[in-house]
């Protein structure tokens, strides 16, 4: 399905507008975003499902602190939450590691009854579906998301078991590989299943760093907030990528910046290694837990 330009996003009232950097231009609304990086557009189905464009959204302190306080959101400005919600408002799901589901108290993904109008006028589910990677399934069926009737969550992880007591309607993607979780499997089960083709992750540390190393982000867009958080390295506060060594560095391409007030966003395409890390990173226990 591609993009209908006679249906327009919203910025909500009072939203103030981003300025062009790279390329240079004039202000921008967040909401006119999606439509200029084409992620409203989707292929008509073949018949085979294709792997999912995998966009990394992540927020970092200047000194490359992901959280303050333990949580990410105490980082994120207006203009930042503006852009945060225009990339799930064309997002056909949302992955998230299940200890930033449990520190964020995630709910429903889509709040806002024009932004759902919006999906369903695209084409879209109201809603995202909501893709939590879990390894050991301990997820309260009170957090917000979960006891949401309406919310789709699919669960990814490679153990047995299930869920008690959610609310939501709860699917499961149980892929595993050498004793770890097998991402390629699982986003392409996803994309086959749920027909996923834009899947939008929205952290932790160890879920972003374990998508990069496998070689499946497509791009990165990384939201500067003007703030130094400190603190000693073992103070809590994670950084943005959690402490992984690459077999080789990474290489991204800057795509574009803008600016809104003192907050700077970069959104870098990430172009896929052969092997970037050995398959040792997707067996880790804190890869999310």
């Amino acid at each position: 399905m591609s993009a209908q330009p006679g249906i327009q996003s919203q910025d909500p009232p009072g939203a103030a507008p981003l300025q062009r950097l790279l390329p240079p231009g004039g202000s921008v609304s967040a909401a006119q975003m999606p439509e200029e990086w084409g992620l409203w557009e989707r292929a008509q189905p073949t018949g085979t499902a294709a792997p999912p464009r995998v966009l990394l959204n992540m927020v970092a302190s200047l000194d490359a602190r992901a959280s303050l306080h333990g949580r990410s959101a105490a980082l994120s400005g207006p203009a930042d939450r503006q852009l945060f919600h225009a990339l799930r408002a064309a997002s056909d799901a949302i992955l998230v590691g299940a200890g930033t589901v449990r520190a964020e108290r995630y709910g429903p993904l889509i709040r806002e009854p024009a932004t759902r109008a919006l999906r369903r006028e695209r084409g879209l589910c109201e809603q995202p579906l909501a893709c939590i990677v879990s390894s050991s399934l301990q997820l309260a069926p009170d957090l917000p998301l979960l006891a949401d009737p309406d919310s789709h969550v699919v669960i990814i992880t490679g153990a047995e078991g299930r869920l008690a007591g959610a609310r939501a309607r709860v699917d499961y993607v149980r892929r595993s590989r050498d004793g770890g979780l097998d991402l390629n499997g699982a986003l392409g089960e996803l994309a086959a299943r749920f027909s996923v083709q834009s899947l939008l992750c929205e952290g932790g540390p160890h879920l972003a760093t374990a998508l990069l190393a496998a070689g499946i982000v497509d791009e990165l867009f990384l939201s500067l907030s003007p703030t130094l958080v400190g603190g000693p390295e073992q103070g809590g506060e994670q950084r943005v990528l959690a402490p992984v060594e690459f077999s080789a560095a990474l290489e991204l391409e800057l795509a574009s910046v803008l600016a809104g007030g003192s907050e700077l966003f970069l959104r870098y395409r990430a172009p896929a290694p052969e092997e970037v890390v050995s398959r040792e990173t997707t067996s880790k226990s804190s890869l999310a837990s």
